[in-house]
């Protein structure tokens, strides 16, 4: 099991390498960016919760299936993992405002993304890990640091999708810069903390499969990050471009 686990994240880092490649010449059509070539348009509630539920689903089996299941470090990661899709999939869903759309083909994208992750997240942490991986992990620093820059990074991405969400009044249309908060420093805070969740995860759980996750919400959002900005650029002009933000990671990118 474990070396066709190796070929599998083998596999997985390619494909987020490609990915990246091919978003540097094709926009991720769906909000700001939407885009109809990318299939019917959906509800955008129905859409993330599409999108993301699957994940979820998927690690909870994993996790209910396995004999690790009550062992506290293979538990903590798999709450920290799922804390974040719990709010993801179900709760930001219901925050959202307007009637925005999204394409179906990004939706059914997502959705097979989140669940080979699920099989890599679940498969190391539960299934392939060697025994006694974990032992003792509490008196390492690997999970502290790593959950520090989760919460962070959730904190980052939730108080960035507030701002975002109240940039409108109601039955407004118009589009407006973001300010306030890691906006001061990127024009994509939102997604800044989502990849710094994951940097945090892959360092709690010291593995392949979490590095890998990293470099595919790196590979995934830095491109969108880049796009946003150009499309500030071209809406705001000189009242964006004065703000001198980077794209997704402040002071470098």
């Amino acid at each position: 099991m474990a070396q066709t686990f190796d070929i599998f994240l083998i596999v997985m880092a390619v494909m987020a390498v490609l990915v990246f490649v091919a978003l540097q010449f094709f926009e991720a059509g769906y909000g700001y960016l939407f885009d109809r070539r990318y299939g019917s348009p959906i509800p955008n509630k129905i859409g993330w919760v599409m999108m993301e539920a699957p994940v979820f689903i998927f690690m909870s089996i994993l996790w209910a299936n396995s004999e690790r299941m009550w062992e506290s470090v293979p538990l903590a990661l798999f709450l920290i993992f799922q804390t974040h899709y719990l709010q993801r999939a179900f709760i930001f869903p219901l925050l959202l405002r307007g009637n925005s759309k999204m394409p179906l083909g990004i939706i059914l994208m997502g959705m097979l993304f989140n669940t080979l992750n699920a099989l890599m997240q679940g498969g190391w942490i539960f299934y392939v890990s060697p025994e006694g991986y974990y032992d003792e992990w509490f008196a390492k620093p690997y999970i502290y640091i790593g959950g520090a820059i989760f919460v962070a990074g959730m904190i980052i991405n939730l108080h960035s999708d507030h701002i975002i969400r109240n940039l409108r009044k109601p039955g407004d249309t118009r589009h407006y810069i973001p300010q306030g908060g890691m906006f001061r420093y990127v024009s994509s805070a939102n997604y800044f903390g989502e990849f710094l969740e994951w940097v945090g995860f892959a360092i709690a759980s010291w593995s392949w499969s979490g590095a890998v996750f990293a470099l595919w919400t790196f590979a995934n959002l830095a491109p969108r990050a880049a796009s946003l900005r150009q499309r500030y650029e071209q809406e705001f002009g000189e009242e964006f471009t004065r703000l001198k933000r980077k794209r997704i990671i402040p002071f470098i990118y």
